[in-house]
């Protein structure tokens, strides 16, 4: 079983950070961190997804490929998530989706590099199950 608290502690560490949560393609949460909220991540989150579903099926619309982020920056912070397929295309590589939420004076460039990495490291321990 893959443990999301050790894969989620590098972006739960960036300053600014308030919550996250890890998502299938079809917005079912695996995991999530609502500690520093008052806010139901998960429904945030599968919101958050059908949003990214939708923007990423006009991207294939217009001749692009799958978005692979989006981004909401607001007065007070930026919601994230970001998508872990990218390039692979093996069987070994399950798709899932990362969902952050920041204040406005976080640290968002290292967050979103952060979440990249661990999108990607969670997708491949869910596709060797």
């Amino acid at each position: 079983m893959i443990d999301f608290d050790q894969a989620m502690k590098r972006l739960k560490a960036v300053n600014g950070y308030l919550g996250s949560a890890v998502l299938n393609y079809t917005g079912e949460t695996l995991y999530y961190d609502n500690e520093n909220t008052g806010t139901d991540i998960p429904y945030s989150a599968s919101i958050f997804n059908d949003a990214f579903r939708m923007i990423s099926e006009s991207s294939l619309d217009v001749g692009f490929s799958d978005a692979s982020s989006i981004e909401a920056k607001t007065l007070d912070g930026h919601v994230f998530l970001i998508n872990s397929a990218g390039e692979h295309s093996d069987e070994q590589f399950a798709k899932i989706n990362i969902f952050a939420i920041f204040r406005d004076d976080g640290n968002v460039a290292l967050a979103k590099m952060i979440m990249d990495k661990a999108a990607k490291n969670i997708s491949s321990e869910l596709g060797n199950l």
